[in-house]
């Protein structure tokens, strides 16, 4: 089974949360069809603003969210 992920980043309100001040501006880097190349699309973009606090870069598990009843592991 394909299991999606999604890498994007964003201005952050708060360095410690997940608000993002402005949704216009989101970095969306791509989509990826596993965790590892979505890791390392993550670690590439996070590593280009390491020095802004308030610049956050995620990993969304996109399968979860098409098909929630799957089991995490």
């Amino acid at each position: 089974m394909q299991k999606l992920h999604l890498v994007m980043g964003g201005r952050v309100k708060d360095p410690q949360g997940l608000e993002f001040v402005d949704l216009n501006a989101i970095d969306l880097v791509g989509v990826f069809p596993d965790y590892a190349s979505a890791e390392d699309a993550w670690r590439s973009a996070a590593q280009r603003t390491v020095d802004d606090a308030e610049m956050r870069y995620v990993i969304v598990h996109m399968h979860r969210l098409l098909e929630p009843e799957l089991p995490k592991a």
